[in-house]
């Protein structure tokens, strides 16, 4: 079934009592966050502007990492708030309904919109910190756009003199095994997987969506543009995530 949130939810959608949610960009830019990938995401306009985010030349290139410090500074979502698709899944959480929530996304707008840091399994990382490439070190995002904004175009880590660069999986960089290890797990056990504004193109974490669908959950998919797996889910909606995903979720409380 594909097209708007049915009048008559099915039964299997309102009763899931075991339901992981796979998120992607797509939530997010009703918030005002770029999509990237979409027709007129920030990296089909300039594919260039992917080098920022690929591990390789950020390492390697001075004046890409000072260009991408740039980037972070006019993109700071901060000021950005949660919409109704980021509340609608934190109230299936107090519903006591939501197994995990699987995000692609590193903006930290689930957690601001109510929903538990340890049901929140960040897959690509997050914005709101940053990373010594060499010692490991963390600290604060803001404390490293303090001093962008002070002058410094490319601040070196504060402990070994090494490379910062946000707690973001960029390309070419490998994804935290513990995280994809929980993420897989909440796949393998659930009964509905809501796979939301995501392209459903980037392993490994599209690669949930068979998991969920080899051990027998039903799958829904929300998204504005088709995706690889529209063919075999169970439900596509096309309509706009903050008006659909709040529909959808309803009938569980």
């Amino acid at each position: 079934m594909t097209g708007a949130v049915p009048d008559v939810l099915p039964d299997w959608l309102t009763g899931g009592r075991r339901v992981v949610a796979l998120t992607g960009a797509g939530i997010s830019t009703e918030s005002g966050i770029p999509d990237y990938r979409g027709p007129n995401g920030v990296w089909t306009r300039d594919p260039d502007a992917e080098k920022l985010v690929t591990l390789s030349y950020y390492v390697s290139d001075p004046d890409i990492r000072r260009r991408a410090w740039r980037m972070r500074r006019d993109l700071r979502v901060g000021d950005i708030a949660p919409n109704a698709g980021h509340r609608a899944l934190a109230d299936l959480e107090r519903q006591g309904r939501l197994r995990a929530l699987l995000t692609q996304n590193i903006d930290g707008l689930h957690q601001r919109a109510g929903s538990s840091p340890d049901v929140v399994l960040e897959l690509h990382g997050t914005i709101h910190e940053v990373e010594c490439l060499s010692c490991g070190d963390r600290t604060t995002m803001d404390s490293a756009m303090e001093r962008v904004d002070a002058g410094d175009p490319d601040p070196a880590c504060l402990v070994c003199g090494g490379i910062l660069k946000s707690a973001t999986i960029s390309f070419g960089q490998m994804l935290d095994p513990e995280v994809i290890g929980a993420a897989a797990e909440a796949a393998a056990d659930c009964d509905v997987f809501l796979a939301v504004g995501t392209s459903l193109t980037v392993h490994p974490a599209a690669g949930l969506t068979d998991l969920a669908a080899g051990a027998g959950a039903r799958i829904v998919v929300v998204n504005a543009e088709p995706t690889p797996y529209d063919d075999i889910v169970d439900l596509v909606v096309r309509e706009p995530i903050g008006t659909a995903l709040p529909r959808l979720l309803s009938g569980g409380s």
